[in-house]
Parts: C-alpha cells; structure tokens; sequence
C-alpha cells in the first residue's frame, strides 16, 4: 500500500480522527477538524467517580448471582460453584473449561484486580501473529507508522478507550477495548468492544475467567515503576467493570487459534456489571458501532487505539496510530480484513479502530486482531458485517 503524504498524514487524518467530544458525544454533534478537541466527559469527571463504575476494589459485595442455568451447567462439567471464588477458577481442564456461546460465566472475586496484579498482567501470548497471507485481495504491506502515545488524562482525550484484563492457563493477560453504544439502551449503555482472542481460547479451549474493563487505565500516564504505588484512582479513574456476558463469533469458538480462517472474525462485545450509573454515564461517552463494512478504498484513514504491551512497549501507555487502510486476506475463501501501518504489539489487541463516517460522527469499525509474525509494522481488524451485528444484538438482549 502505498504510504499517504507527510502533510496529510500530520495534519488531515490527525485531525480527521482524533477522539473528541464532536466525536463521540451525542447525535446532534457537529463535525469538527480540530485535532486538539476534547471528549465529553462531564457526566462523571474522573477521580470522583470511581464508585459510580463500581468499586475500585472489585466492584463491591460479594459477587455477582449466576443465572440458575449457568449455575447448573457448571455443576454438570463437574464444576463447584461455591469453590470458584476460593480458587477453583484456577483449574483449567479441558473437561470441565466451559467453551460453548451459552455457557458464559464469569462470577466477581472481589480484590483480585488490585493495581499490582494489574500492573503485572502480560500481553496474550501469540495473538497478533500472521505466519502467511492470500495473495488475492491483498494491498501492498504499508510502511510502518511509528505509535504515538495519548495525550493525558486519558479520560480528557479518549474516555471511551481502555484495557481488559483476564486470566488464561497462561496466566493474567490484557488487551484493550472501547466503550460503544448501545442501540436498546440509549445514553446508557454496558457494552464494551473487543476482540474475540480476549475473551474466549477458540478452537484450544473455552471463556477466559475473571473478565474485567477499566477505562482510561492509568489515567496520568505514569510509569510502571511509578503505578506500583499510585492511587487507585489514579489507575482505574472510573473504577472496575466486571463482564457479566460475553459474545463473540461461532467462527472463532470453534476454529479461533488453531486456523487462520478465523481471525477474519476476531471480533467480541462484554456486557459489564454497571455501579450506581450506567458504564457510558459514568465515563461520558460511547462510540457508535458501524456495521456497513466500508471498503478499504473508500475510508481516508483509521485510527487504532490500545494499550500496546509487548516490547518495546509495556502496557502501561494508550497509544494511537492513524493511516489510509489497505487490504489483507488472510485465507482462501474468508472476509477481507482491514490492514494500517502501526508499531503497536501485542496488548493492544482489541482495541477499536475508527473512521469518520459521511455524516461526519466518528465511529467504530473494526479492532486489532492479528499483526506479522515476529514483529510490528502493521496491524490488521476484522471488517464488522452483519455477524458482528448479531453479536452486538446478543450481548445487548442479556
């Protein structure tokens, strides 16, 4: 792909793209061009409202009710429910691992994510790797584009963007996410977008277990020698969000992680337990979703937003990159993926990427799912159709 003009790329796509207020607030929002703008985060500033997305030390009381059915199913795959919370979460076997769309679970343990097991999570191992491409429908490989580091405070400049952690039989892991609306729920919506590698194992197992958000981690942009002994709130500004549901595509549960076709659709929405406010009150903003898959040709630029923690980076920054997209097919016979020069690595998985749709709102439009094998320079999303809708609509009903 051919790499856009310096002027253009320092100036038009910045300003075409930057996470403001026009951007992410509400329908009657006027297109801006203002790079510097800034999102609307009056609703719930950040460092007074903590409890409002649930508490900083797990969100609260003493865990969250399991459906009667889910309960059942987890006492058929051999699996005790009152033991979970005591450590039985730990036990990873096959026989027991609940992996079907129906079997989600994911009871609160309060205090477990406290700020140093936060700080230590690592990036999921192997999730943005491509070991080989198509070469029908494939644009040039683009020139890398150097990840730039987010204006701080995070909940200033880009609220809705944040990080996921989760526990795998690899151990804690992260990888990033975003607020987006929900259409049943307007103004008030729970849901964040991911991808579907940060929730469930694919084809090698089943749901990942203690499911987290937090928006605007790290809010001031410390250091992680520096957040070992921050504030709370200083890490988690508008507290913890547990996910109470998770969806993801019957694509990647059945094949993801163990065949190439799958990572066309990578793509995942939480549901999160909300505090005494719904998660898009609380933070103040929420992206629209844009489900028209827009070719490549036709998008000026996207900008993908994470939390990189792979090196040379180390998960404790928001970082962005914005480029003109290109095409990546990454099997026979599947969907075309959306593909930008980036140096972001593995940790920003999940995180959204956006364009400016015709009517100037900014949207969301795909995620970062798979990068080059033993490297950076580029990151590719799955395009968001008509399945990832009906993901959307599933997460949303429950």
């Amino acid at each position: 792909m051919r790499s856009i003009r310096p002027a253009l790329a320092a100036v038009s796509i910045a300003a075409a793209l930057a996470l403001t207020a026009t951007a992410c607030g509400s329908s009657d929002d006027k297109a801006s061009d203002k790079a510097s703008d800034k999102p609307d985060a009056t609703a719930s500033a950040a460092g007074d409202s903590g409890n409002d997305g649930g508490d900083s030390d797990g969100n609260g009381d003493d865990g969250l009710e399991l459906p009667s059915d889910v309960t059942d199913r987890l006492k058929e795959k051999g699996i005790d429910v009152d033991k979970w919370k005591e450590g039985g979460w730990k036990n990873w076997d096959k026989d027991t691992w609940l992996r079907e769309a129906k079997d989600f679970a994911n009871p609160v343990i309060d205090g477990l994510w406290d700020p140093e097991r936060m700080h230590d999570a690592k990036d999921p191992d192997n999730t943005i790797s491509a070991q080989s491409t198509s070469q029908g429908g494939t644009d040039a490989t683009p020139r890398p584009v150097t990840a730039k580091r987010e204006k701080t405070p995070y909940h200033k400049n880009s609220a809705a963007v944040g990080k996921i952690f989760f526990d795998s039989p690899k151990g804690s892991m992260v990888c990033s996410g975003t607020v987006v609306k929900d259409p049943r729920n307007p103004g008030k919506s729970n849901l964040v977008w991911t991808a579907g590698h940060c929730i469930h194992a694919g084809g090698k197992g089943g749901w990942y277990r203690n499911i987290m958000f937090v928006p605007s981690y790290n809010d001031q942009g410390k250091s992680p020698a520096a957040l070992r002994s921050a504030d709370p709130r200083q890490v988690a500004p508008y507290g913890q969000f547990w996910a109470t549901w998770g969806a993801t595509s019957g694509a990647w549960i059945k094949q993801g992680g163990t065949s190439q076709a799958a990572w066309s659709q990578d793509y995942a929405v939480l549901k999160v337990r909300p505090g005494k406010k719904s998660l898009e009150e609380t933070v103040g903003t929420a992206l629209e979703v844009d489900f028209s898959t827009p070719s490549a040709q036709s998008v000026r630029a996207m900008g993908a937003w994470g939390y990189p923690a792979a090196p040379p980076h180390n998960g404790a920054l928001m970082y962005k990159c914005i480029d003109r997209p290109g095409r990546l097919t990454i099997a026979p016979g599947t969907a075309t993926m959306y593909r930008i020069g980036c140096t972001m690595t593995g940790g920003s998985s999940g995180g959204g990427w956006f364009h400016r749709k015709s009517n100037g709102q900014l949207a969301l439009v795909s995620n970062t799912s798979i990068g080059p094998a033993g490297g950076s320079g580029w990151v590719a999303g799955p395009q968001l159709g008509r399945g990832a809708k009906q993901i959307m609509n599933a997460a949303s009903k429950k």
